[in-house]
């Protein structure tokens, strides 16, 4: 059998080397960065701490049950958990450890934890990492705080960390995911096929990333979005932040 092979390269930017074969730009003065700390990230409405158990565990037991049919989890590796006691022993041995490096958002009206989000794949020797994990209860969802939430993660890898790529990974099927990390600004790169086995169920999954130099106006759109005048008195946003990045 043969194919017709076909497939062309995107534009990319591109050096050309001796041989006039296109290589990629040099990075110049590159140097490893180092690992995300673990240390709380404050805003406005929320602040992200470093997971712990016996801090944030009950709080978010609670918080995930208000999803009483149990969708949030439905494309989630693991859960939901039948007792407190089985996502307590979920938390300890998956959520305490440096990769993935969870955080447990918390509301600053209430100081309630009400959702969890994390930094994986952690390759500071290339400046690469991903956010995911992320979980957000129905007292989080649809909120500023969970916007501000992803603000602090995404200000952290580049401001503080100066990392060159932060990716966006999340099942293929799962739309409200995909719709997400478009509306925060991720730029999509396609779709890898079978690429695991999630609850016995094939997973295909899409990727999504952010470069460093797409962060800068990302950046303002986010403040701008965020800043209380942006918001009527019932709350409701004025501008969305497609407009807030845009105008930029």
């Amino acid at each position: 059998m043969s194919y017709d092979f076909n497939w062309r390269a995107p534009e990319l930017q591109h050096d050309l080397d001796s041989n006039n074969m296109q290589v990629g730009l040099a990075v110049d003065n590159w140097e490893p960065r180092i690992a995300p700390p673990k240390t709380t990230m404050s805003g406005q409405y929320c602040k992200l701490e470093p997971f712990d158990t016996q801090r944030h565990a009950q709080d978010l037991y609670a918080a995930f049950a208000l999803d009483t049919q149990r969708r949030n989890w439905a494309y989630m590796p693991y859960g939901p958990f039948e007792s407190f006691e089985e996502f307590t022993h979920w938390c300890s041995n998956t959520c305490t450890g440096e990769d993935p490096l969870f955080h447990a958002i918390i509301d600053l009206g209430n100081n309630q934890a009400t959702g969890v989000a994390s930094y994986l794949r952690i390759a500071a020797a290339i400046g690469s990492i991903e956010v995911g994990h992320i979980h957000f209860s129905p007292l989080l969802q649809g909120t500023r705080l969970a916007t501000e939430a992803m603000y602090l993660m995404m200000r952290r890898v580049f401001d503080e960390l100066s990392y060159r790529r932060y990716e966006w990974k999340c099942n293929a099927l799962n739309t409200p995911s995909c719709k997400a990390a478009e509306r925060l600004g991720f730029q999509f790169e396609g779709i890898f096929r079978q690429a695991t086995i999630s609850k016995n169920r094939n997973r295909d999954t899409a990727w999504f990333s952010i470069l460093d130099h797409e962060w800068p106006v990302l950046k303002q759109g986010f403040e701008r979005w965020l800043a209380e005048g942006n918001f009527a008195e019932d709350g409701q946003q004025i501008k969305s932040l497609h407009e807030c990045v845009e105008a930029q």
